[in-house]
Parts: C-alpha cells; structure tokens; sequence
C-alpha cells in the first residue's frame, strides 16, 4: 500500500475530487484555498480518499476546519497522517501553535487529544451542540 500526503494543487484531479466531496464552502472557496496552499490530500495506492482544509484564527494562528477521510479508508492512520503533515508544514512555516475545534457530539474529540491537542475553550451557538476548541503547541 502507497499512502501519500500532498498539498493539493490548483487544477489538479485531487482538488477535483475535494471540491465533489467537500459540500460544506462553496467551489470557489476550495478553489482559492488551493491557490492559497490551504488544503492537503491524501493519496491511496494514487488516488484521493481524503482531505484536510484550514485557515487562520486571528489571521496568525493555523485553524483546521475540516478533516475528512473516506469512510472506506477509515480506521487506517490517513487522518492522522493529514494531520502530522499538516501540523510539520506548519512548523516549517514559522507557526508555534495550531488549532481545531469539533462538536462535542462528535467522536472526533477523542482523535484529538490522542494526537495532543489540548482543551482550550468552547463556542456555544443556537440549536448547536457545544463546539469545543483545541490548540497544540508545536515542538
């Protein structure tokens, strides 16, 4: 098995292959995330089973805002593989610290503090379950 992690390219199959599955921002959003180098694929024997997007909370402090693998190749490291390649790109970058946040009805919380992300905070919005916000300090 050939798993490779790569930041996905503009007019390249992997972002097409996002913009198909990724239904919560608009194509264009994706597109400019692209160009701007703030998505990450991940590659199965070459083809795309999953992605990470972020952005920057406060404009200095990496955000990821969705993390998603294809049900069929969960449960083999390729979310946590996204995750390390992102978070080394971003200490590479100069960054000293990354966050997330996720539902607190949602099993991802668990992933998280696994892979060290820490608690730090919460968002409570209308007909919401609690968002809980995570940051990790990189070494």
């Amino acid at each position: 098995m050939v798993i490779e992690v790569l930041c996905v390219q503009e007019n390249s199959r992997e972002l097409e292959w996002i913009v198909q599955q990724d239904t919560h921002v608009p194509r264009e959003r994706l597109l400019r995330k692209a160009a701007q180098q703030e998505l990450f694929g991940v590659l199965w024997e070459g083809q795309p089973v999953g992605w990470l997007r972020y952005g920057w909370f406060w404009d200095e402090i990496p955000f990821m805002n969705m993390l998603a693998v294809d049900e069929d190749y969960r449960g083999r490291g390729l979310g946590r593989r996204l995750v390390e390649e992102w978070e080394a790109a971003m200490k590479n970058a100069g960054c000293s610290m990354v966050m997330t946040s996720t539902l607190s009805d949602e099993n991802a919380q668990g992933f998280y503090r696994h892979l060290g992300y820490a608690d730090a905070g919460c968002l409570l919005l209308e007909n919401e379950a609690l968002e809980i916000i995570f940051t990790k300090k990189l070494r």
